[in-house]
């Protein structure tokens, strides 16, 4: 059973995550020719103030 963990900025739609999800099974699914019901996908909503690129905190770079 493959299992996709999604790390997101916090803040999208679940409608925006349904489509994501629905996308990534479909992926998976036609690849793998495994039953879409075997594919786990887990969202994990991480705050700008704590998700960095380089030393930055994305938080920051929104504001320049």
């Amino acid at each position: 059973m493959p299992f996709v963990n999604i790390r997101i900025n916090e803040g999208h739609s679940h409608e925006r995550k349904d489509e994501i999800a629905r996308r990534v099974v479909d992926a998976i699914h036609e690849v793998a020719e495994i039953p879409k019901t075997s594919i786990w996908v887990v969202f994990e909503d991480v705050s700008r103030d704590d998700w960095y690129v380089g030393p930055t905190r994305v938080s920051q770079m929104k504001k320049g």
